[in-house]
Formats: structure tokens, sequence, C-alpha cells
């Protein structure tokens, strides 16, 4: 079994699609520390004049104290009018704009609490139009121990994973011995962004892959997968 996880984070780039795709089991990493200035509440979009970040403002009190299923969302701020009307200005010539954008519209006529179940049931709509269709659970459903490395290992016993995908920056914290001993086969991500037509002139890449799907529709998986190189096992199971 092939699991991987990340944090819940706003309008997600292609790469963590990529990861899910090569995933049987995906965890909604919900209960690490919230950053700010981090992409748990903001991502860019491309508008006629450029890259834009779309933020999702948050209660600040006692934040970075609290697990992101925990963070509220402030709305005392006009956040999803804006969110809403830049993406419609920004991709409404797009060719597929119309398929996907009464979700959008939806998403953004609710009162959202909470980031992470924001996030979280975007996700989820995200993996089911890209036609990904690994398993869904939450951290905050399980009781993983540890910290950084221990705690992804505690991850794959838990829930009887054999191979799981790091992101490029698990290189810094991972043990890889540690999961060797226990049997896990490690792999890191090596991402490689592709290229495909855009609106607003120049290609901008990493960009949420809202920017994907409404240029290339039905194409988006195809496309957010192609080119990538084969997953390198770092260490061999020992079993």
């Amino acid at each position: 079994m092939v699991l991987s996880a990340h944090q819940p984070v706003y309008l997600p780039w292609l790469g963590l699609f990529h990861k899910i795709s090569q995933a049987d089991t995906f965890v909604s990493f919900d209960r690490v520390q919230y950053l700010p200035k981090d992409w748990n509440n903001r991502n860019r979009i491309k508008t006629a004049n450029g890259p834009v970040w779309l933020s999702v403002p948050v209660l600040k009190k006692g934040h970075r104290d609290k697990g992101l299923n925990e963070i509220e969302i402030d709305n005392r701020s006009p956040w999803r009018r804006k969110h809403w009307r830049t993406l419609e200005s920004s991709y409404r010539k797009a060719p597929y704009f119309a398929d996907y954008c009464h979700f959008f519209e939806d998403v953004y006529s609710r009162e959202w609490t909470h980031l992470a179940e924001l996030n979280d049931h975007m996700l989820r709509w995200f993996l089911g139009v890209l036609g990904i269709h690994a398993e869904f659970t939450r951290a905050s459903d399980h009781d993983f121990r540890g910290a950084k490395s221990e705690l992804v290992l505690d991850m794959c016993r838990s829930l009887h994973a054999d191979r799981y995908i790091f992101g490029a920056l698990g290189r810094d914290y991972a043990e890889v011995e540690a999961f060797t001993q226990a049997g896990i086969e490690v792999v890191f991500q090596d991402y490689r962004h592709p290229t495909y037509p855009q609106l607003h002139g120049k290609f901008e890449p990493s960009m949420s892959t809202v920017d994907l799907l409404f240029n290339c529709g039905d194409r988006s998986l195809e496309i957010l997968t192609s080119g990538q190189p084969e997953q390198v096992v770092v260490n061999a199971s020992v079993r």
C-alpha cells in the first residue's frame, strides 16, 4: 500500500495532485501547526496583471498554538467575494471556465468557519474532477504519535503502508534508516512542472491547479502527470 500525506493547503498547486495520484491512500495532515505566510491559507492564480495571491484571512489570537484543524477563518473580511470576483475576472474567457465555475461560485457563497474544512472540501472536489481515486483520510481522525520523521513512520505503521512518498522537502528530515528497519520503502517526489496553454501572456509555473483546470479541462490530469521521472525507491525494504 502506497501512502502519502500533506497539510491542508488552499487551492493547491499541481505538484500536490501528482503526489496524491501516485498513492493508494492520502492523509490530510490537519494536526500540524499552522504556518503564517505559507500555503495553508493562500495560493496564486494568474491574472491579466500577472500572478496574484488569494489569501484566506484567519483569526490570529493563539493561532501559533493550534493545529491546522483548529484554525478559524476571519469572516469579518469580505474575502469570499474578492476571491470569486478575481477568479471570474481572470478566467471567464478560459476554454473550460464554464465547466467548473459553478463549484467555486457555490464555495464562495458559503460561510466557512475553519480553514482545514474549506481546504479539504476543495481538495476532495479537485481529486474527483481530476479523476484521482486515492482513499482520503484526516490525521485528526487517527492517533499518530511522534514528531517529524517519527510521526510519519508511526502513520505508515498505523495505516499498514508498504511505501511512503515524501515531498521534495522530506529529504531535510526523513530518517530513512528507520523506515528501512520497519520494512517501509521511501520515495522522494521530484516534480517537474509541465507547461500548458494559459491566458494572459507568458507562461507562469506554480499557479493553483484552478489555472490548469480552467485552461485545459479534462486533459488536466494527463498534463500534470506528464514528463515525470520514474519513482526512485531510496531504501530497499527489509521483510
